[in-house]
């Protein structure tokens, strides 16, 4: 059966290879930045953020069917940080069973998205968050788009 709990250390490697690989699936046709997605960006040094008691792990919770991690969602407050479903498991609904949890048990009401990425926008619009109007560039290069809970929808 599957269920969302909180992410454990031994949980990291795939976490971090969930990450790794839906930002090069997702972002890089975009950026094209082969040294940062191929180089820089890899499952080790992003598995090294989710050490036991880490601010990273403590803020995450997987998508767990039979004892295989098929999504995460990070929480920071009311902000959703981190929404990944890996890319074999999409459109099967664990996406919006962990947007739908972030709602309920944490009242989560915001988060940025890649202003590139329509697809992620509309999955966030069909589950009942909408457009702000309000930019930000990160790190000096990444456009994001601010999203906001249209209503309490806790279903």
């Amino acid at each position: 059966m599957a269920t969302i709990r909180p992410a454990k250390a031994p949980d990291a490697s795939r976490i971090a290879e969930i990450i790794v690989t839906n930002y090069r699936v997702n972002f890089y046709p975009f950026f094209h930045n082969d040294e940062f997605y191929f180089s820089e960006l890899n499952v080790i040094d992003m598995a090294a953020e989710y050490t036991e008691n880490s601010e990273e792990l403590k803020n995450t919770y997987v998508f767990d069917d039979k004892n295989v991690v098929k999504g995460i969602i990070s929480i920071n407050g009311n902000e959703i940080e981190k929404l990944y479903v890996e890319p074999q498991f999409q459109s099967q609904g664990i996406g919006a069973k962990l947007l739908r949890f972030a709602v309920s048990e944490f009242d989560a009401s915001f988060l940025w998205a890649l202003e590139y990425n329509k697809r992620g926008i509309a999955f966030y619009q069909r589950n009942g968050f909408t457009l702000t109007g309000e930019k930000m560039i990160e790190d000096e290069w990444v456009p994001l788009v601010k999203m906001e809970r249209k209503n309490i929808c806790r279903n």
